[in-house]
């Protein structure tokens, strides 16, 4: 099997996996226990959580653990939503559902929303999101980077007009965690999303950095965990995982990054220049390193995965949580994609174990599905 779908999950590390196994074992205890038993059990969460802070150079205290990316988004919207009683937030059109759902069920309870759109390549431009600012903008939530084409958006530029104008900005990191630098404190970020099974680390966790003294809304009532934030026994052993994942990614960030647009731009030049008719959806270098979102005319893309999945190789036509829909991409909607292109769409996404015999195999299955499916197309006939 060639794994070329790592936006969508990712496998968990031999490293990440030993790290979490004393903590399904012998290390069971409940951490809000009294007896020393929990107690050392309290102080790895403790190290896990400071460890996950220095990765964005936050403090331990401005570490909230949740369930992952999803949780985390509806955390940060809702709760500034709530300190404010009304009024304005702005975000994107390219968001994943997890912001644009909550951005949805906000306006039924009276939030306007402004959808900010971008330019074809999908990057925000900061002068649409300063046009759209009202005198109740409260909260401004822009993706670091997009999980289906990967462009990589200015966060830093948002941060610090956000700042300058006393708006809270928030981020959805899910994707760029560890692929990019972050610096919560040189963006003028206040809330930032992320999650450990984008970076081999267990599913099931993430946390929501919030800027100390910046909203104080509880997410879940009950005991008292997460200093009264996020109540519910502590996932010990995922939260050990994630920082273990989150340190492992850091140490090798530079070589492992390196190499994955080495490969990726190996096989955009490949797809591009062996495959009449393709595009790449998004920016040529401001994105991801192992994104790759292209577009096939004459394809059905749906089928085209099913070939490639038949050849042992795992790909998706893009989002894994629009898996099934009917509907285009809204992502490529937003970049001015007509449908016909969004439905003949593919993305790989790649890490640092992939080789170059690989990719090479990927590119002559593709070569040969899309050759045997455009063979069958009457608009292709047409065409040529």
């Amino acid at each position: 099997m060639i794994y070329m779908d790592n936006a969508a999950t990712t496998k968990l590390r031999p490293e990440v996996v030993r790290a979490m196994l004393p903590y399904m074992g012998n290390r069971y205890a409940n951490p809000s226990g009294a007896y020393t038993f929990s107690k050392d059990v309290r102080k790895d969460v403790e190290d896990a959580r400071k460890r996950l802070a220095e990765t964005i150079n936050a403090e331990p205290e401005e570490i909230y653990i949740t369930s992952g990316g999803t949780e985390s988004d509806n955390w940060a919207l809702k709760m500034a939503a709530a300190e404010h009683r009304g009024g304005h937030i702005i975000t994107t059109e390219i968001e994943h559902h997890a912001v644009l759902r909550a951005c949805q069920n906000l306006e039924r309870n009276g939030i306007r929303v402004t959808y900010v759109g971008t330019d074809e390549q999908g990057i925000v431009r900061l002068s649409e999101i300063q046009k759209a600012v009202r005198p109740d903008t409260f909260l401004i939530s822009v993706m670091a980077a997009n999980n289906e084409i990967g462009t990589i958006q200015p966060i830093e530029k948002i941060g610090e007009f956000a700042q300058s104008r006393k708006i809270l900005f928030h981020t959805d990191a899910v994707q760029a965690y560890t692929n990019i630098d972050i610096d919560v404190k040189r963006m003028n970020i206040d809330m930032l999303s992320t999650s450990a099974h984008k970076l081999n680390g267990p599913k099931g966790t993430g946390f929501l950095y919030i800027r100390k003294d910046c909203l104080k809304t509880p997410m879940i009532h009950g005991g008292g965990q997460e200093r009264g934030m996020r109540s519910g026994t502590e996932n010990t052993a995922g939260i050990i995982g994630f920082a273990k994942a989150a340190q492992i990614a850091m140490a090798n960030r530079d070589m492992r990054t390196s190499y994955e647009i080495k490969i990726r731009n190996y096989m955009t030049h490949r797809i591009l220049n062996e495959i009449p008719f393709s595009r790449l959806n998004g920016h040529n270098s401001l994105r991801l390193p192992g994104n790759m979102n292209f577009s096939f005319q004459f394809v059905d893309g749906g089928t085209l995965i099913v070939m490639l999945d038949k050849q042992g190789i795992c790909a998706s036509a893009g989002s894994a949580c629009s898996t099934g829909s009917k509907d285009p991409s809204h992502v490529l909607k937003a970049i001015g994609l007509p449908d016909e292109l969004s439905f003949a769409t593919v993305r790989f996404t790649i890490n640092e174990d992939i080789t170059k015999n690989e990719v090479d195999y990927v590119v002559n299955c593709l070569k040969k599905n899309i050759q045997e499916l455009r063979d069958q197309s009457e608009d292709y006939k047409r065409f040529v």
